[in-house]
């Protein structure tokens, strides 16, 4: 198997009530998420690695403002039509369970545990490390 592209989704602002420091947990459990990904072999992405910096460069200054609000959910849409499967993890979120329904409309794998993820035994070169 090669390694595929993967988004993961999970709540970024979902129980949060805008409070910063729960939204930078949540996006830490994504980042978790993504290690994990990587060290499985796989290429893993995060929406709002794509959609913040969209939004601030638009001119956005806080998350949830209305510039942000046109970039995040559109970002993960477009994301998952290059992406080869979805990683769902644990947490309450309207957005993650609409990124999981679009990747099963488009016959994408969507992964609910690391362990159903297949890991891919990569050979790299010296200058790749």
């Amino acid at each position: 198997m090669n390694p595929r592209l993967i988004l993961i989704a999970g709540p970024y602002r979902s129980g949060t009530n805008g409070d910063a420091a729960l939204i930078a947990r949540n996006l830490q459990r994504l980042e978790e998420a993504a290690l994990h990904l990587y060290r499985l072999g796989h290429m893993p992405m995060i929406g709002e690695w794509v959609a913040l910096p969209l939004a601030a460069a638009a001119g956005s200054k806080t998350v949830g403002d209305a510039i942000s609000e046109t970039f995040l959910y559109p970002v993960a849409n477009r994301l998952i039509r290059q992406c080869d499967a979805v990683f769902r993890i644990d947490g309450a979120s309207q957005g993650a369970d609409a990124d999981v329904k679009l990747a099963e409309e488009l016959g994408l794998p969507a992964y609910r545990s690391l362990s159903d993820i297949p890991e891919v035994t990569l050979a790299f070169s010296s200058n790749e490390r």
